[in-house]
């Protein structure tokens, strides 16, 4: 499933060639997606979009009448390509634009979304949602205080999208390692100062692979349109049964919450 970092760099990628574009068609060419297409969708030909923006992994394509709301579930990318250009199997939105180019939500498993958030409301999607990672609303103070009295393990407390949005599994594994911390301590027994050195270190690790990604922004117009899962050096992910960059322990894995979990016995406590 994308994470946040390769939506953002998604946004990224699509923003320079639709911003301030007028749509002048929509094709839905699958309507039942995770939930129906929005009805307002189909009805977009001859609006600007006036910007392209993130919350968590939903991007929102502003209009001066409301937004689009796409997700791109588990399998889904966004492809910017010329008009012409034949239809892949599975792209199953297309907008149209009048620079001659279109965007296409491309899905297999039709796990993503084309919602609808009228201007100046708030969509139930975005409800219950905790705060980015990268502004200062999230701090180790709101973590902190988040997780007082909380048996769950800290790997999953930092993954709930209520307590922050934005960091899967890659990156929680990833932090947590750089913080020292063992993914399986209860959220409850993380002290203070342990926050406050995760917190920061959830930041960067985040920022670095938005940055990282953006060496991909050029995929976007070719062919092929997406950026994917872009190459990051990563200390703990995928390195199950290899040394620990840090001391030469070998690297466990377990399972939290049916993900992959791989962590330094000597390092983490």
């Amino acid at each position: 499933m994308p994470e946040l970092p390769e939506v953002e760099v998604s946004r990224l990628g699509i923003a320079p060639h639709i911003e301030g574009r007028k749509i002048t068609k929509v094709s839905i060419h699958q309507p039942q997606l995770r939930w129906p297409v929005s009805e307002q969708v189909y009805s977009l030909a001859g609006k600007e979009i006036e910007s392209v923006t993130r919350r968590a992994k939903y991007l929102l394509l502003h209009t001066d009448e409301g937004a689009v709301i796409l997700h791109l579930g588990m399998s889904g990318h966004l492809r910017v390509v010329d008009i012409k250009e034949p239809l892949k199997k599975h792209d199953h939105v297309v907008f149209e634009f009048d620079n001659g180019l279109s965007l296409r939500l491309n899905d297999s498993r039709r796990f993503g979304a084309c919602l609808w958030q009228e201007l100046d409301t708030m969509h139930t999607v975005f409800a219950k949602l905790g705060p980015e990672p990268l502004t200062e609303e999230f701090d180790a103070s709101w973590l902190y205080a988040k997780s007082r009295n909380k048996k769950q393990p800290i790997k999953q407390f930092i993954m709930d999208n209520h307590v922050v949005v934005g960091v899967g599994n890659i990156y929680a594994n990833e932090s947590l390692f750089k913080a020292g911390i063992h993914p399986k301590r209860e959220a409850g027994k993380v002290s203070l100062a342990r926050y406050q050195k995760l917190t920061p270190i959830i930041k960067e690790t985040l920022a670095a692979a938005i940055e990282q990604g953006g060496t991909t922004l050029k995929d976007f117009a070719q062919s092929d349109g997406k950026p994917g899962y872009f190459a990051q050096q990563l200390l703990v992910y995928g390195r199950k049964g290899q040394a620990c960059v840090s001391c030469d322990t070998e690297l466990k894995e377990i399972r939290l919450g049916g993900r992959s979990t791989v962590y330094c016995t000597q390092c983490q406590k």
